[in-house]
């Protein structure tokens, strides 16, 4: 079994650390685009352009399945991405965790880039899977470049400012960028309340690695040999983790169980 994953950079190593908790033996293809990243600031033809380019690079090496290990790339390029690779190769895309945040009844907030939040397409998940719960959305300024690059004081000034911008009654916080699920327990630090019950964070990570192995009629074995071999390309070109990425317990877990080719 072998699955790509995408993604501009590092915000794909949730899902990647999903899929091999899910399948030790899956043979992973990383691609990212250290040479056009960030993708969140172009515009959707670029962008879309820079996908497709990553995608195809990571198709070449026959995959079974590819991941959009991005939320902004999905939102802009899964149907370009579709309409080129499937039905050879399915294609999964992030969305945020909105209706399973929603139906524990809130109030939730929705962490997410400032260009996302307030987006039509935010307001439509909320909208259709969050009609009645109080949901606030909360612009994490500057959060996504810090975790690509590791900057830990970055880090830290980013998750302060967004936990400032939250409400002190939520309940539950929807992750709604990949990068923020590798640093989930600084938040939920950063946003618990003295005296509040337990902070309840919804990424997708999980999520769609299962619908991964769905598409592609696999189960999950958790507990298979660690077999899978992990191969990183970088704007199309072979080459191995981007150092920030040990940085991260996710990206520590692929390069010990299954070091890059």
């Amino acid at each position: 079994m072998k699955i790509a994953l995408m993604d501009s950079g590092i915000g794909l190593l949730a899902a990647t650390a999903a899929v091999r908790r899910l399948r030790p033996d899956a043979d992973l293809v990383l691609s990212l685009d250290p040479d056009g990243m960030p993708w969140g600031p172009r515009t959707t033809q670029d962008l879309t352009e820079r996908a497709v380019a990553v995608a195809e690079a990571a198709a070449a090496y026959r995959p079974e399945a590819l991941i959009i290990g991005c939320n902004t790339a999905t939102v802009h390029a899964l149907p370009t991405l579709r309409a080129r690779l499937e039905p050879g190769i399915p294609v999964i895309g992030t969305v945020p965790a909105i209706k399973p945040a929603a139906a524990g009844g809130g109030p939730v907030a929705i962490w997410a880039t400032p260009a996302t939040t307030g987006s039509p397409y935010q307001r439509g998940l909320i909208q259709d899977f969050a009609d009645g719960v109080p949901v606030a959305e909360v612009p994490c300024w500057g959060l996504a470049e810090a975790v690509e690059h590791a900057d830990e004081a970055a880090i830290d000034a980013a998750v302060t400012a967004a936990a400032a911008l939250t409400p002190d009654e939520v309940t539950t916080v929807v992750l709604g960028c990949t990068h923020y699920e590798l640093v989930a327990d600084r938040i939920r630090a950063a946003v618990q309340r003295p005296g509040r019950p337990p902070l309840v964070l919804h990424g997708s990570a999980g999520a769609v690695a299962a619908q991964a192995l769905r598409r592609i009629g696999a189960r999950p074995e958790p507990e298979a040999a660690s077999l899978g071999t992990v191969t990183v390309l970088l704007s199309g070109r072979q080459g191995g983790l981007p150092a920030p990425a040990l940085a991260y317990a996710e990206g520590r877990l692929l390069q010990a169980v299954s070091p890059v080719q």
